[in-house]
């Protein structure tokens, strides 16, 4: 069932103080890709930025702007509409045989390499091992991964935060959909899987009814390569549908951050987010 929806993401940052000056990066602009088309998209920042738009090594989409005017608060404001139609993923196919291949290797350097984001506590590292030893396929050992997350680990929003490392998030069983995707990509990296962070947003309802605005968030999901990029989402034990949007993807989190930079002047600030999602048709 394909969709159009309208997503609008605001953050909005207040300081503690007049900040003389703020440098920033967004990557809060969809992607087009085979899934879905990007028809309208636009970012707006008050104060009045300079702004430079381009494409990071990932192919993500990047606003990088700089408030020089002093300032109490700032707002970046994201409005995007994406058509998505996505085809069910297929069976399987890449061995692991093919997948040792040091081709394979060189190509995805990036999405093997274990990094300490995503590094498995050791408990962890052997229930995934055992997953290999029963595997015929790479693919179906992926998927045995992302169902051992969803199953032992708890969505508990407030649990970890942006920081947190995978293995501190599986010691303690619970965290958010960041944590459900950094467990995953360690768990296929050390299976020698290329696997890669998505970020996005997911419409909370499962039938959405055309022209109803509701509540929702970023979200978090993980692909891995099977002779082309597989998404899986392990919070929702499911594979991503239309009413998912893809923003960004990269190693892991640090590298798909919505809003990233430094500002001087003030001491502190505080941060809100709010996320509204809309199907058009």
């Amino acid at each position: 069932m394909s969709m159009q929806l309208r997503v609008v993401h605001k953050t909005t940052f207040e300081y503690d103080g007049r900040a003389v000056a703020s440098y920033n990066q967004a990557r809060m602009t969809p992607l087009t890709t085979p899934g879905q088309i990007v028809s309208h998209s636009r970012l707006e920042v008050s104060p009045a930025p300079w702004t430079y738009d381009y494409r990071d090594y990932f192919g993500t989409a990047v606003t990088a702007f700089e408030v020089l005017d002093p300032h109490e608060s700032m707002t970046v404001t994201a409005t995007s509409t994406v058509h998505t139609d996505r085809a069910p993923a297929g069976m399987p196919t890449i061995g692991w045989e093919q997948l040792a291949d040091p081709d394979v290797a060189d190509e995805h350097t990036e999405f093997l390499a274990t990094t300490p984001a995503v590094a498995l506590h050791p408990e962890l590292s052997e229930r995934v091992q055992r997953i290999r030893a029963d595997a015929a396929l790479p693919g179906d050992a992926a998927r045995e991964v992302c169902a051992l997350v969803h199953r032992e680990v708890e969505y508990r929003a407030g649990a970890t935060d942006v920081h947190t490392r995978a293995a501190d998030a599986w010691e303690q069983r619970a965290g958010v959909c960041q944590d459900m995707a950094h467990l995953t990509i360690g768990g296929l990296r050390t299976l020698g899987i290329p696997a890669r962070y998505v970020s996005g947003y997911f419409h909370p309802q499962s039938r959405p009814a055309v022209g109803e605005q509701v509540p929702g968030e970023s979200h978090a999901w993980v692909e891995w390569w099977d002779h082309g990029w597989h998404a899986f989402d392990p919070t929702n034990d499911s594979e991503p549908g239309d009413r998912y949007v893809v923003v960004a993807t990269g190693r892991e989190y640090g590298d798909v951050k919505p809003l990233s930079g430094i500002f001087s002047g003030a001491t502190t600030s505080a941060m809100t987010v709010d996320v509204a999602l809309t199907r058009l048709a």
